[in-house]
């Protein structure tokens, strides 16, 4: 799992510098959230996830995750879609790492053992604007969907 981490963010910029709205940390941070958000249920495991995946990418904890968590979930908040963060992500990283991204997402998504069909909505959007084919995002989610114990949900769109 964490060469895994380690092979998406391979080439976005180290933490210790100042979080910018352009920032693909905090992009990466926002779709998380978002996913997160996507059933209107925010579980503690999702959440624990993504902090989870934040800190063993930057090796940061403390008030730097902190900081970097919270200036994703306004992100988010703050914006009208999701070519905001999505188009940073494209800039950033090639196809490989955009694959990845798709399965820490999932990862996410599966961290409360249960798909909704607004997530799975999410992941197909989200997959679709940073240009990971179907193919990839329905392998990913099947993979993530192996490793949640007991995972529940259909994915609305096979």
């Amino acid at each position: 799992m964490l060469d895994r981490v380690k092979a998406f963010f391979k080439d976005l910029p180290r933490a210790g510098g100042s979080i910018k709205g352009d920032d693909p940390r905090v992009a990466a941070a926002a779709l998380m959230y978002h996913v997160m958000d996507a059933d209107g249920v925010r579980q503690d495991a999702e959440w624990d996830r993504i902090k989870q995946i934040l800190a063993e990418t930057y090796q940061i904890t403390g008030r730097e995750l902190d900081d970097l968590v919270k200036a994703g979930e306004k992100a988010d908040q703050e914006s009208i879609d999701l070519y905001a963060f999505t188009s940073v992500l494209n800039r950033h990283l090639d196809e490989e790492g955009r694959i990845a991204f798709i399965r820490l997402m999932w990862d996410v998504v599966y961290a409360d053992g249960v798909l909704h069909e607004l997530e799975d909505n999410t992941l197909w959007r989200v997959a679709d604007l940073i240009g990971v084919d179907a193919r990839e995002r329905v392998l990913a989610r099947q993979a993530a969907a192996r490793n949640a114990p007991g995972a529940k949900g259909t994915p609305s769109n096979e």
